[in-house]
């Protein structure tokens, strides 16, 4: 079954009231909310037929250190994607006005170990799933990733602050796409993806960039000196070693004055090469040694 386009704006309001607060027990309502989740996020439902790649009540078989087996079954499987979880938590162990209770965060996680417990069980040809997804009907959505797929410890994702989805959440529009991206590219969702990425990118804008400053006259090694020197400054902003934003709205601020920006450029790295107050920034700056900024050509 193929994916399907995802659902209306206003299909998303809907779905939130008829699921808010639900009250009927996990085994009437785990199912359906995870079809009608499908739909609103466009994604293909599990088959209706036992195709074990994509399905509810997956069976597995867990192997004992004795050599004892026993069944289990996971509420829902995708292979390669995710092992989910379902739980109807009592109201008196759910979140309240947005705070959680004791009693809600312990029984989610052992829903998460419980979870990992079937990723792990799952046959070694089929690999451990990248997702261990928790679900408590009606109120939140968990998201643990293991990217290196060996069954090895799960981690909130995309970190231990915003792994919890609650369902007033799925109308962000910044949400749906994420969570749909189990279901269609789980992969593109590694962080370490991400950065080799972004890496790429910039590099390619890098040497478009060492280009057009070649092509303009400047002599190789100028311009390499010049980047060199901008991603190391931008790097010491991000690190806290310059102060915040401060060199980023220092080429903002002179970004149509090249000539301006150049004078800048020259007396910032000129006061990172031995330290002390820097009037590019209007602020002191620490003493960068190792030469990077002495005699920093700038035109």
């Amino acid at each position: 079954m193929s994916d399907r386009p995802a659902a209306a704006p206003d299909a998303v309001q809907t779905f939130i009231h008829r699921w808010q607060g639900v009250t009927a027990s996990e085994l009437s309502t785990a199912q359906s909310f995870v079809i009608e989740l499908c739909e609103l996020l466009g994604v293909a439902r599990p088959h209706a037929t036992a195709e074990m790649d994509y399905m509810f009540e997956r069976p597995i078989t867990f192997q004992h250190g004795d050599g004892s087996q026993s069944p289990g079954r996971v509420d829902c499987y995708r292979r390669g994607a995710f092992v989910l979880e379902s739980k109807k938590l009592h109201p008196s162990q759910q979140a309240l006005a947005g705070k959680t209770t004791k009693g809600f965060d312990d029984a989610l996680l052992r829903a998460r170990s419980q979870a990992e417990r079937y990723a792990r069980a799952l046959p070694a040809p089929e690999g451990r799933p990248p997702f261990v997804v928790v679900v408590d009907v009606g109120h939140v959505i968990e998201l643990y990733a293991e990217f290196t797929r060996t069954g090895s410890t799960y981690t909130p994702f995309p970190d231990p602050r915003s792994h919890r989805i609650r369902l007033a959440d799925l109308a962000d529009a910044a949400i749906r796409p994420r969570l749909a991206l189990l279901w269609t590219d789980r992969l593109a969702l590694d962080p370490a993806r991400i950065s080799a990425r972004v890496t790429r990118q910039v590099a390619v804008q890098l040497a478009g960039l060492a280009k057009s400053l070649e092509s303009s006259g400047h002599q190789p090694e100028v311009a390499a000196g010049l980047l060199t020197r901008c991603l190391f400054s931008m790097f010491a902003e991000d690190v806290a070693l310059l102060p915040e934003r401060s060199f980023k709205e220092l080429l903002q601020r002179h970004r149509d004055d090249p000539a301006t920006l150049g004078q800048m450029l020259r007396a910032l790295w000129a006061d990172m090469d031995r330290g002390g107050f820097s009037a590019a920034l209007a602020q002191d700056v620490l003493r960068f040694n190792g030469k990077l900024f002495k005699g920093s050509a700038v035109d």
